[in-house]
């Protein structure tokens, strides 16, 4: 019965080589459904564990918030939320998430790992590139946002304090009759500005602690949650003050808006610079950082083990299938 060990593949008396065979390319490259699934997953769980604090940090960007709203610190919000709004109004939301992330995963790792590897090919032949893995990222960012962002306008909405919609089916039909199916991607530009930095620095910082940390690039559990978390950390921190202006644009948020004499919609990223920093200054721009920062670094630990996880189980069970169906030579 043949395996895909890295030791057993590589043959038992040969060390491996850095940057070569490490086992995402067997056999010689995963396929995509391997990566689509393995992304789905790693997805879901991404978003789902850590979501609580997500309603923290959108509450704690607010730019002028209820006075009952008004939270201190990522524990102190969660703890006045439950015990003022019941146990379960921090998940609220967690329902459009979860649909959307599945299939934006699943883009997005697949996008990724295929754009990865051609780019490598052309820049280093075939070796690991800084170059072609912020690129691939970039690439994959714009799959995953087109179809998140919808979800995450309805999310926000519904995370926010006082929230008036009474479900996911009522926020979504609210919107699309009062504001126009536009209002779904009105941030997709800012999420965008957002995310193709967010996910250049994510992808680059990953693969740079890998190979620190994972130069023959095994399955290494470890180096995945460690390598995930330092690059969640990194990226959430530089890209804050985007994510200020998306939550605005998203939220729309109407006592903000009206105290600054503004009418109707706010749309275009350069709005909501101009609105955010005209409301608080500079400080405005890292309103939620702590909740960010602490959302993000076990969300992309997670979301890199599992899918590490995920792609190692499922690449071991399609070569066990092959030797199978070969039979003895």
């Amino acid at each position: 019965m043949a395996t895909v060990e890295m030791s057993e593949i590589k043959g038992k008396d040969e060390e491996p080589l850095e940057g070569e065979g490490d086992y995402e390319s067997l056999p010689p490259h995963a396929s995509l459904t391997i990566h689509m699934t393995a992304g789905a997953v790693a997805g879901i769980l991404e978003h789902t564990v850590m979501y609580p604090v997500d309603s923290v940090k959108t509450r704690m960007q607010s730019l002028q918030p209820d006075p009952k709203a008004q939270y201190s610190s990522v524990y102190e919000a969660l703890r006045r939320i439950i015990q003022t709004e019941g146990l379960l109004r921090p998940l609220r939301g967690l329902n459009i998430t979860m649909l959307g992330a599945g299939p934006a995963h699943a883009l997005y790792f697949a996008c990724y790992e295929r754009v990865k590897c051609t780019l490598s090919e052309v820049i280093q032949n075939g070796g690991n590139s800084h170059i072609a893995n912020g690129l691939a990222g970039c690439v994959a960012t714009v799959l995953h946002d087109a179809v998140m962002n919808p979800a995450e306008v309805v999310k926000q909405r519904m995370q926010m304090y006082n929230s008036p919609y009474r479900n996911l089916l009522d926020c979504v039909r609210t919107i699309r009759h009062t504001e126009g199916l536009a209002a779904f991607y009105r941030s997709y530009s800012t999420q965008l500005a957002m995310n193709i930095p967010f996910q250049a620095v994510h992808f680059m910082t990953y693969e740079l602690m890998q190979e620190r940390l994972n130069p023959h690039r095994q399955y290494h559990p470890g180096s995945h949650i460690l390598s995930g978390a330092a690059a969640g950390a990194v990226s959430a921190a530089i890209t804050t003050p985007l994510d200020v202006c998306k939550t605005l644009l998203n939220t729309q948020e109407n006592v903000a808006l009206s105290s600054m004499h503004i009418s109707g919609h706010l749309t275009g990223m350069a709005n909501a610079f101009r609105t955010v920093y005209r409301f608080g200054g500079m400080a405005a721009f890292f309103k939620g950082i702590q909740a960010r920062v602490i959302y993000q670094m076990p969300s992309t630990a997670i979301a890199w083990s599992v899918y590490e996880f995920f792609k190692y189980f499922l690449t071991k069970q399609q070569m066990e299938g092959e030797a199978g169906t070969a039979g003895p030579v």
